[in-house]
């Protein structure tokens, strides 16, 4: 095992303090500034019991930890042990038999978004767009707590989506799983861009940080992802706190002004409306302000968009009809099109002109490679 001097040598300049600053973080140190959150506490009593479950939490949360960075010129920033939890009621572990990243939330068991992903963990097809279910553990210490493992999971635009075939690729998952929930009789009424979260292992090959998205799984560095083009990723709606579902044959009205969209119409906190109706509206309007309001080259969405974000709920499509309508405009993108780069709307005429000609000629390239084979 290389020794604490060999490791400190390989670490990048910017890692290492200036002697002047040593103490001032040491002192900062024991003064308590990187000590455990009560959140954190809360999951570093559970240490034990996850690591015999078959999960290992980081090591900041083993109950004999104590900060790295003590007893050396090192910046507590690029140690890894520094890294504090940001949500109280998610931690990230790697699962001991085969090393993969999960997510690990605290849920009350009488829940109903613990119930309602339960159900969805049993319906198995892959138009299944939820997020999937590992297991679920009781609490050690807290009879009225579960444990919910899940797949570690990004945010679905980070990094950023970089062509108009990512975004197809996306819509296609979205409907489809949509179209999924409505079918089984359940409603999200929750549904944002914060709500839709993706495995990116695909992009992230050697991995990243659970907290720091940006950086390496030391945090020592810059994690580059790779393109999305051509990689099978997955993307999953989340978020069930707000969801119902509804027996067959029983209204599917509800009341509640609820739900990260405030601009569906119909929202009330007494007046009944239909919740198939509000999620086709969420969903559109997200399409609309993430990406054909924002990207050009997106206007075949408009044909998608515009009928699901009729303020009145009767003019809307059900989630099946506007799946099939998805399908009949996809199938009438040309190929090229999806190769496309997606230009910002609100780019200056300049970098536009440069960037599209880069685009272009990126084309040129590709259709000569596949005209000489």
């Amino acid at each position: 095992m290389a020794s604490a001097q060999d490791k400190q040598k390989r670490l990048p300049r910017y890692a290492i303090l200036d002697p002047e600053n040593v103490e001032r973080y040491a002192e900062s140190t024991r003064s308590g500034r990187y000590a455990l959150s009560a959140s954190e506490t809360f999951w570093k009593e559970r240490y034990k019991y996850l690591l015999d479950h078959g999960y290992l939490l980081r090591p900041r949360y083993s109950p004999d930890w104590e900060p790295s960075w003590l007893g050396t010129n090192l910046d507590p920033y690029y140690c890894e042990d520094s890294v504090m939890l940001t949500r109280h009621q998610l931690i990230d572990a790697r699962r001991r038999s085969d090393d993969a990243l999960v997510a690990i939330k605290k849920f009350r068991t009488d829940s109903q978004e613990l119930q309602m992903v339960q159900y969805l963990s049993t319906l198995k097809h892959d138009a299944n767009h939820t997020v999937p279910l590992e297991e679920v553990l009781a609490d050690p210490f807290d009879s009225r707590l579960a444990l919910m493992v899940m797949p570690f999971l990004r945010p679905c635009n980070n990094p950023d989506f970089l062509t108009v075939g990512e975004v197809v690729e996306f819509i296609d998952q979205m409907m489809e799983g949509l179209a999924f929930l409505h079918r089984h009789r359940i409603a999200h009424r929750d549904i944002a861009f914060a709500n839709i979260m993706m495995d990116a292992r695909p992009l992230y090959p050697d991995g990243y940080h659970p907290v720091r998205l940006k950086q390496t799984p030391d945090v020592l560095y810059e994690a580059i992802p790779l393109p999305r083009h051509g990689r099978d990723i997955h993307y999953y709606y989340i978020d069930f706190g707000l969801a119902i579902r509804f027996p067959e044959g029983a209204s599917t009205y509800v009341v509640g002004d609820v739900g990260r969209d405030a601009e569906v119409p119909e929202l009330s906190p007494d007046v009944p409306y239909d919740a198939f109706k509000v999620d086709i509206f969420a969903l559109g309007n997200m399409f609309s302000k993430q990406f054909e309001q924002r990207y050009t080259s997106m206007d075949f969405l408009l044909r998608l968009v515009n009928p699901m974000k009729s303020a009145e709920p009767q003019k809307r499509p059900t989630a099946h009809q506007a799946l099939r309508e998805w399908h009949s405009i996809r199938a009438d993108l040309d190929d090229s099109l999806l190769r496309w780069r997606l230009g910002p709307k609100s780019e200056p005429a300049i970098e536009r002109m440069v960037k599209d000609t880069v685009a272009v000629a990126k084309e040129g390239v590709y259709r000569l490679r596949k005209f000489v084979g």
